[in-house]
């Protein structure tokens, strides 16, 4: 399997993607919310459901939840989901982050695919995990944000709900491409 797919953080937010794509019409969420559960599982099968990361407990965790509650609950009550899905998911991803730095940052879960053993306890190969998930923390808060705004002022929508967040996620995902390729090449000694 290519070492990329296996080691990108990337790949665990395609449930995600996928939900805030389809979730955007009115009453579409729990649709996002199938389809984002349904994705997830058949990552983890693809990926071969090896130790289970955080970002992958969270994602099914989430979106079973989501889906059971809207069962439950009468139409009339979900609108608020309509509303607020952007919000409630991207900061739920913003606490995951910031929770998994008290611990082990889940962008170091991806990591360690690559790097041998040896370098998992280094100071760069940590600092550089806690950099990027609080990045990823920051995002996902923005975005959060960038959610309430647009159901607050609906006039910004296509700014505060497509524009900016792809803007933010892009950067987001070079940043998680880029950087701990600086980082190596700052440390390692100049021959």
């Amino acid at each position: 399997m290519d070492d990329w797919f296996e080691r990108s953080p990337v790949v665990g937010f395609a449930p995600w993607i996928i939900y805030w794509v389809v979730a955007e019409g009115p009453s579409t969420w729990l649709y996002g919310a199938l389809c984002a559960v349904l994705s997830a599982i058949i990552l983890g099968v693809s990926m071969g459901f090896g130790s289970p990361r955080l970002l992958d407990v969270v994602t099914i965790v989430f979106f079973i939840a989501v889906t059971a509650i809207a069962m439950v609950v009468g139409a009339a009550d979900r609108d608020w989901m309509d509303t607020y899905s952007t919000s409630l998911s991207s900061g739920v991803l913003a606490v995951m982050a910031l929770a998994s730095l008290a611990f082990t940052p889940f962008t170091e879960q991806y990591a360690r695919i690559s790097p041998p053993l040896q370098d998992w306890e280094k100071p760069a190969f940590r600092q550089t995990n806690r950099v990027l998930t609080l990045m990823w923390a920051l995002v996902f808060a923005l975005i959060a944000v960038l959610g309430f705004a647009a159901a607050q002022v609906p006039a910004t929508k296509d700014w505060t709900n497509w524009v900016i967040p792809i803007v933010v996620l892009v950067g987001a995902v070079g940043m998680t491409q880029t950087y701990p390729a600086r980082v190596r090449s700052r440390i390692q000694p100049t021959g």
